[in-house]
């Protein structure tokens, strides 16, 4: 009984704290959309850095202060390598498309990362898990609307490239958490893996912004900083989720990520999704509730049956 206890809260404390991060990455993405035409790089370097100032302070005040646990080093390399890719792809996209259709292509990262935990964390899902993933990808189409699918509603021309690389920053950023749950399963305090993360980002990037650096306004400065406070406790909060529970039960509430964001684009920019994209998002929040509701059920039956 002990047991079954401390796993259900295990899992309701993942749901909430990624819920909280989706929050935080859609106040971020509006933040990357305010801050209008400029580098990328510069966008992502500032997002970083701030991310470095709010992570160091903490650790200081820590009782471990800044130690990595041994054997952490080479996941953490793998986390912030590809999550640096990913931030990079999500925040091109953003800035050249649809705010809620760029997210929602890059919160394809949950079935990338159930993928890449299969292999690294041996943590296999069963069939009704993989029918929830897939049932948002579904969801994921209605918001893309490919011309393929949908003829003269589809998406067609220049504006699928960055679609495209949202798709890509949803792989890598779907490896990133995999490796992320792998050093925070092992031990390893989820503020080191954010301070590593930002840290690695800023310095890989300096090159780049020197040779695309342009003068940006004051204006400008405060929406990247304001970026960066938000992409803090996003990331904060969804080491956190994935410390406290495996990605196959609760990574599907990571999509709540792109109702947020539409609700901000709604509120804020006047973005009023099509009825493609509300039938999308409807797909993706009714995966969510079954999949929790499954794994709720799932639970109880093996303890009534004294399975497991």
């Amino acid at each position: 009984m002990t047991e079954k206890r401390s796993r259900l809260s295990s899992r309701q404390k993942g749901v909430i704290f990624l819920l909280i991060s989706a929050f935080s990455f859609a106040v971020m993405a509006l933040f990357i959309n305010l801050a209008g035409d400029m580098p990328v790089f510069m966008k992502a370097f500032f997002r970083n850095l701030v991310a470095i100032a709010m992570s160091y302070i903490m650790l200081a005040r820590s009782p471990e202060k800044f130690k990595i646990k041994k054997g952490s080093m080479p996941g953490l390399i793998m986390r912030a390598s590809f999550g640096t890719i990913g931030i990079l792809a999500n925040f091109y996209a953003i800035s050249n498309t649809n705010m809620s259709d760029a997210m929602m292509l890059n919160k394809l990262s949950p079935f990338f990362a159930m993928l890449t935990s299969i292999i690294i964390l041996k943590e296999a899902a069963d069939g009704f898990q993989w029918a929830a993933i897939l049932t948002a990808i579904v969801g994921a189409v209605f918001v893309v609307k490919p011309t393929f699918l949908f003829g003269k509603l589809g998406v067609t021309g220049d504006s699928i490239f960055p679609l495209v690389i949202a798709l890509i920053g949803g792989v890598c950023a779907g490896i990133a958490y995999a490796f992320l749950r792998k050093v925070t399963v092992n031990g390893e305090r989820p503020i080191i893996v954010v301070a590593f993360f930002s840290t690695f980002s800023c310095v890989i990037l300096i090159p780049f912004i020197i040779f695309t650096y342009q003068p940006i306004t004051p204006l400008q400065l405060f929406y990247c900083v304001m970026t960066g406070v938000a992409a803090c406790f996003g990331q904060i909060f969804i080491s956190s989720a994935y410390a406290a529970c495996p990605a196959k039960e609760i990574s599907i509430y990571d999509y709540s990520t792109v109702i947020f964001t539409a609700m901000l684009g709604l509120f804020v920019l006047g973005e009023i999704p099509d009825m493609l994209s509300i039938i999308g998002y409807a797909i993706i929040i009714g995966a969510s509730v079954l999949n929790y509701l499954y794994n709720n059920n799932f639970l109880k039956f093996k303890k009534k049956t004294g399975a497991g």
